[in-house]
């Protein structure tokens, strides 16, 4: 196993861990604890020029290797992952706060993005046609486009750089990932594990930073594609510089994600399923569900009652405490941010159901907030129409399934959305009306499995590409078309001015 020591952070540059030379840095916590844990520095924009210079000619190289060959890396690659699960889940634990069992879910997720990119030679297939026209031959190509790079966030350490950054290393392509401050560890033993499974040096390099680092990052002339997930705010910025700099850029933001509630549904399976979704990893989740929609009084009456009894028993706690429900979030600064979030929703006239703000847990100093539940929110309010990353729910009532519909349409965010009904007429209305980039029917996080697309709508996208799924092998390469004719020495061509045709 992989021993790594949580006083020593470095960059990973054309296959070496590297302590850097800028004299800036940041340093990391552990939310369980509130406890500094190490120093991270922040990688210079000479660094960064470096790495990059490094990478290009790595990529060169690598976009030479077979397709198979690097398929080889790639089941090394996934080995690797499947055999250090523990550890990788201990250190998400460690410098993210959510709990062992929810860190190894997310690996197992991140696992299924390799299962995909291990399909690149199918993926990579082009197209032919046989004389279109004038004994011509048509094919195109599938090429890598050289350096790119993904900007990865703190909630999921190990699957949103997985999801990310693993096609586009199949397909062709020299990968930097600037990881979040937060969360520099995974991706230092991600890096140990690609070294280990035969990855050629330079394919794959981390370099850690603030936003002068990603700024240097998202300007360099030879970076060619940026894959972001994030903030909106902070995705609108990584998109606006990012094309204005000619780069390919699909930038993920936040999430305003609803529950919807018919009177025919189960109320006991949607309580449940309500739970999970909302609560786990202490919601810092982008596809967290937010809000509760109950429709109809009657439905928002009995939800309610039953949803507050099972929020009241849900419990924080350290990343390694087996009885914890979910644990701490990132920082000190979240957490106040979700109090203020509370707090101005209580000024507004939310009711507070259940009141997370004071929790009793082990260690004090740590960042937690219990669950929290306000009733009573109006759209009009900020706690629904901003994302509040941390555990305080919301329920908003409706009279029918078109106010829902309406209401969720309405809505800056279209990352997820679920509705729960026995109702296949009012699922299909649903699931054709709503604008939302992805849809559950009695499946409360509709995340799609790694062979499918996964990206929101509106406010939570922008651009084109996708982060799982095989539009990933689109956005990291791009297509070439080719006209071939060869002559027979007998033939012979007359002059034609007039445009080509079949």
């Amino acid at each position: 196993m992989t021993t790594l020591k949580l006083d020593t952070v470095t960059h990973y540059i054309n296959g070496e861990k590297v302590k850097g030379n800028n004299d800036k840095y940041g340093f990391v916590y552990s939310p369980s604890t509130g406890k500094r844990i190490a120093a991270v520095p922040y990688a210079s924009a000479e660094e960064v020029d470096e790495t990059v210079q490094l990478a290009k000619k790595a990529a060169a190289k690598w976009a030479k290797t077979s397709v198979g060959k690097r398929v080889e890396v790639l089941f090394k690659f996934r080995q690797l992952l499947v055999e250090n699960t523990d550890e990788l889940a201990q250190l998400i634990g460690k410098e993210n706060g959510k709990t062992i069992s929810d860190a190894k879910g997310e690996i197992s997720r991140g696992i299924e993005s390799v299962d995909l990119a291990i399909g690149a030679p199918q993926i990579l297939k082009g197209e032919h046609s046989v004389n279109v026209g004038g004994d011509i031959n048509a094919y195109s190509m599938k090429q890598p486009l050289g350096v790119v790079t993904c900007i990865s966030p703190f909630n999921f350490p190990v699957m949103v750089p997985l999801a990310m950054s693993v096609m586009a290393v199949a397909v062709g392509n020299a990968m930097i990932l600037k990881p979040s401050e937060k969360v520099p560890y995974s991706a230092q033993l991600i890096s140990e594990l690609w070294e280990k499974a035969g990855l050629p040096a330079g394919v794959w390099n981390v370099l850690n930073g603030d936003k002068d680092t990603v700024n240097a990052i998202i300007t360099h002339s030879d970076i060619q594609a940026v894959s972001f997930v994030g903030s909106t705010k902070v995705a609108e910025i990584i998109y606006e510089v990012g094309t204005k700099h000619h780069k390919r850029v699909n930038a993920f933001g936040g999430g305003k994600n609803h529950l919807v509630i018919m009177p025919d549904a189960d109320i006991d399976k949607a309580v449940d399923s309500f739970l999970g979704s909302a609560y786990g990893s202490a919601s810092q989740r982008c596809m967290a569900v937010s809000v509760a929609m109950p429709v109809g009084q009657k439905t928002a009456d009995v939800f309610t009652a039953k949803l507050k009894e099972k929020v009241e028993n849900l419990r924080p706690g350290s990343y390694d405490d087996e009885s914890a429900d979910f644990g701490a979030v990132i920082s000190a600064e979240a957490k106040q941010s979700i109090l203020h979030s509370i707090d101005e929703a209580v000024r507004d006239g939310a009711n507070v159901v259940v009141d997370g703000r004071n929790p009793d847990v082990e260690f004090k100093e740590g960042f937690y907030l219990g669950a929290t539940l306000l009733d009573n929110v109006t759209p009009d309010m900020n706690v629904y129409k901003e994302e509040v990353f941390g555990p305080a729910r919301t329920i908003v009532s409706v009279d029918s399934i078109d106010e829902a519909i309406q209401l969720i349409n309405n809505h800056q965010y279209g990352n997820g959305v679920a509705i729960f009904t026995n109702s296949g007429r009012d699922a299909r209305k649903f699931t054709q009306e709503i604008e939302v980039g992805m849809v559950g029917v009695n499946v409360p996080i509709p995340i799609p499995v790694g062979y499918h697309n996964f990206g929101g709508w509106k406010g939570s996208r922008l651009g084109e590409g996708q982060m799982f799924g095989p539009d990933t092998a689109r956005f990291f390469t791009k297509t070439k078309t080719v006209s071939e004719r060869w002559f027979d020495q007998s033939s012979t061509d007359e002059i034609n001015f007039d445009f080509p045709s079949s």
